[in-house]
């Protein structure tokens, strides 16, 4: 009865829409650089997952952005392999800036895929204007309001980002938006493009814009935070909590600069949290690390070991207290199970923090069950002191203290 409540109190919140953009900001991550096949090799592990949107490219960036967005939209149809859990094929994306050339070019790379999506985009911080567009407000809007027109005449789904949203004026924020929402945007996204606000301020500005901005209630409102301050993941989850109901992120949480949110950081926080939220995801989380180790690989962009959720040592325990409690349950040191996310190598590394019960355990897995309670000791001393001298513990350095190690006899049957 408890376990069915709860499933149908899931199936009543909203759906968090996730907009994986690990193809387009990820890809303008320093020293980035992904070929055709390789986006399209991630593109279908991203439908495998589960994505709902993904922005697949800046079209007119390059002729290579073009055929990869126009690929990946030709195959979106196609890429409907383990989405029984969402039933639609997922949408591509592709960015422009409000110019009518962006946004056409955008248009033609799209044309082949089932659903569609224009995000196009446009500074509305005063300092962007002054400093980089050289323009003023009003100015703003009426760009604005054209590429969004332009592109609701192409696309069924056209998403709008005000460049610098954090540091913009909130009123003249719910200016440009209600304008865009009347020409035709059906998402609007609100960027913190440099990682400047805190979450109570990010989720504050959501808020603040869905209850000021009019014909809020026409639209989904986004997220998409930077990482600059380590704080995109905060901001996200403060941008949720106010009503936000699409994430723009990427795997690994790769993109310019200090990065974007992680996917799956956010995912995995309402997973582990779902009382804590007013909403659903639809990813396949066992699919989470191999996607990230996918990524990593083709992008280049190693994972930092102690990156949450996906580095090398989030599920791996050296401390003695946390290892016994680990072979006794492993809930005494893991909120996540590492199936949950798809990891299936885990172990206990074996270091000078190591304990006697992790030991022992060592030492039954590599063959030696049968030690003596004395040559067991003798054993840990010597463990113990090779782990003084060396980083790392292998193995083979385990089976070479154990070689001295009398076990404990067994009876032979003579025939």
């Amino acid at each position: 009865m408890a376990i069915a409540a709860a499933a149908n109190g899931n199936a009543q919140k909203d759906k968090l829409i996730i907009f994986d953009t690990t193809l387009r900001d990820g890809e303008q991550s320093p020293g980035v650089s992904l070929n055709t096949e390789e986006k399209i090799e991630i593109a279908k592990q991203l439908a495998r997952l589960g994505v709902d949107v993904l922005e697949a490219g800046f079209p007119i960036a390059s002729v290579g952005d073009f055929e990869a967005v126009q690929k990946i939209a030709r195959e979106a149809g196609n890429l409907m392999e383990g989405r029984e859990q969402i039933g639609v094929p997922m949408t591509i994306c592709g960015l422009a800036r409000a110019t009518p050339n962006d946004i056409k070019r955008a248009a033609e790379a799209l044309q082949p895929a089932p659903r569609r999506r224009i995000h196009t985009f446009l500074a509305t911080s005063d300092l962007h204007l002054k400093y980089k567009l050289k323009i003023d407000r009003e100015e703003c809007v009426r760009r604005a309001v054209e590429a969004v027109t332009l592109a609701r005449s192409l696309v069924d789904e056209v998403e709008f980002s005000p460049e610098d949203a954090s540091r913009s004026d909130p009123d003249f924020l719910c200016h440009v938006l209600g304008k865009v929402i009347e020409a035709g945007a059906t998402t609007l996204n609100i960027p913190d493009t440099v990682g400047y606000n805190m979450p109570e301020e990010y989720g504050a500005l959501i808020k603040h814009l869905m209850e000021n901005t009019p014909g809020a209630d026409k639209v989904i409102f986004s997220t998409h935070c930077h990482n600059d301050l380590g704080l995109a993941t905060a901001n996200t989850i403060a941008g949720i909590r106010n009503g936000a109901r699409q994430v723009e992120v990427t795997i690994n949480g790769i993109g310019e600069r200090a990065g974007n949110t992680a996917m799956e950081e956010v995912v995995m926080a309402v997973h582990t949290h779902p009382n804590a939220f007013p909403v659903r995801h639809t990813i396949t989380t066992q699919l989470i690390y191999p996607t990230s180790v996918m990524v990593s690989e083709l992008s280049g962009m190693m994972v930092q070991p102690n990156k949450a959720i996906v580095g090398r040592n989030a599920f791996l325990h050296e401390s003695g207290i946390h290892q016994d409690g680990i072979l006794k349950n492993r809930q005494t040191y893991e909120i996540i199970s590492a199936e949950t996310v798809g990891v299936t190598d885990i172990a206990l590394v074996l270091g000078k923090h190591s304990g006697r019960n992790a030991f022992r355990e060592r030492c039954k897995e590599l063959g030696h069950a049968a030690i003596d309670e004395e040559a067991f000791q003798k054993a840990f001393v010597d463990f113990k002191a090779l782990c003084d001298k060396k980083k790392t513990v292998t193995d083979a350095d385990i089976l070479e203290i154990l070689g001295t190690v009398p076990t404990v006899p067994t009876k032979h049957v003579e025939l």
